[in-house]
């Protein structure tokens, strides 16, 4: 009996050890839900656009960070993006490079948003099954990941953001017909005014891109600025419902992600949260992913190449905002046309020109055409969360195409903010595709 109770013993610690010693394995869809997660902590938290993408850009730059040191047909970012030094090295073999990778991108994540308190949940659930199948694979991959994390937020501190939160707010010359004014129905003051002094990743400045000048401000019938906003009054108002297009206005509403949606009912006033136009294009690298069967490592590698041609295409685009600091179509046409006239979408807080929709899709369509090529035809299912139907498109620009004109359809941007931000967003994309060099 001793020797069958023993025989016994001996067996279960050998199929603990064996048990212990087996690999975590981790897959591009244990990144994907990681992205998801922030993605719903951001939408939760109302962060603007800008801000939403310096969230992006930094969690993944940490997770690829983790990914280059270990796998060679990636190259680190290090002398490429803006002083970024070289990462820590390991201190033992036993790292899983894809575990690190996901901590260090929900450690960033956590330091960048609100609500920790939903990263801390999922990340602590994420350990748990992890620790349960090796302990020591995953400590050793927990403890690189921290290191790793710890090293992006050094570099990240000194991009200047902590400096703009004390920055004065944007002034508003209400008496100056051609600028920018606060909007329906809550009249906030304008976002991110000092967005241009954030460190940028790639772009040599926030001017590097400025685009052509939009038409002078001439309200004389013959003038080019006067066609546009008569444009804008007939296609986008939702008082003039005989000219509104079906298709139209589908286009608007899917393409909206407008985090400052204000809804009003008798003396109760609340926000209707929605993603940025940057986490619109994150979904679509996740559908392009998917899609392409990419692995986790170039699930990484798409999702960071993306983040940073939005981040920089957020700091040209706010640049040239608060720089020219042109009247939103809204205001104009309430002061001078028609004062019961209102936008399909709902103006969103800063000055016009030009597009962020436009420049920042457009500097993403191109990185995401390097990366998973030409005519990539794929479904957007991305707003389905919002009540929204899939939309498709035959390629990333057709795409880009159609969430910069949505902006007309919505009624809340000029055909010039259109067309030349989408302009200046692809020449930050080509900027970006050519000197960031992350395979081999």
């Amino acid at each position: 009996m001793k020797k069958i109770i023993l025989t016994l013993a001996i067996g279960l610690l050998f199929f603990s050890c064996n048990k212990e010693l087996k690999p975590i394995e981790l897959t591009s869809e244990d990144y994907h839900y990681a992205v998801d997660k922030l993605t719903s902590v951001i939408v939760h938290d109302i962060f603007s656009p800008p801000v939403a993408s310096r969230i992006y850009a930094y969690s993944n730059i940490a997770a690829f960070e983790v990914i280059a040191k270990y796998d060679k047909s990636y190259i680190t970012l290090n002398g490429q993006v803006k002083d970024l030094s070289p990462i820590p090295n390991p201190t033992t073999e036993e790292v899983n490079a894809k575990i690190a990778a996901i901590v260090a991108y929900l450690e960033i994540g956590k330091d960048l948003i609100f609500s920790e308190d939903k990263i801390i949940a999922y990340r602590d659930s994420l350990y748990t099954s992890w620790k349960r199948i090796n302990k020591n694979e995953f400590n050793a991959s927990k403890e690189y990941g921290m290191l790793v994390a710890a090293h992006i937020k050094n570099w990240m501190d000194k991009d200047n953001y902590k400096e703009t939160r004390t920055m004065p707010k944007f002034t508003v010359f209400a008496e100056n017909e051609t600028r920018w004014q606060p909007t329906p129905p809550s009249y906030m003051d304008g976002i991110e005014p000092h967005w241009s002094k954030i460190r940028t990743f790639v772009i040599d400045s926030a001017e590097q891109f400025k685009p052509i000048p939009h038409p002078k401000y001439d309200m004389n019938k013959d003038s080019k600025f006067h066609d546009e906003l008569m444009e804008v009054y007939e296609l986008g108002g939702g008082v003039l419902a005989e000219n509104r297009n079906p298709e139209h206005v589908e286009i608007a509403k899917f393409w909206d992600c407008n985090p400052y949606v204000s809804t009003t009912k008798g003396h109760l006033m609340f926000a209707t949260k929605k993603i940025t136009p940057g986490g619109h294009w994150i979904g679509i690298c996740k559908i392009a992913s998917r899609k392409d069967n990419a692995n986790f490592a170039k699930t990484v590698y798409a999702y960071t190449k993306t983040s940073i041609a939005l981040s920089d295409g957020f700091i040209s685009c706010w640049d040239e905002k608060y720089s020219s600091n042109l009247i939103r179509p809204e205001t104009l046409i309430n002061n001078l046309l028609n004062e019961n006239w209102f936008p399909v979408l709902q103006t969103p807080p800063f000055p016009e020109y030009t597009s962020g929709h436009s420049v920042v899709s457009g500097a993403a369509s191109v990185v995401l055409t390097q990366i998973f090529g030409d005519n990539f035809s794929f479904d957007d299912d991305t707003e389905l969360v919002y009540g929204l139907p899939i939309r498709s498109f035959d390629s990333f620009y057709d795409a880009s195409s159609e969430a910069a004109i949505s902006r007309l359809y919505g009624g809340i941007h000029y055909r010039a903010a259109i067309d030349n931000g989408l302009v200046q967003g692809k020449n930050i994309g080509d900027f970006v595709a050519e000197h960031l060099q992350m395979t081999n």
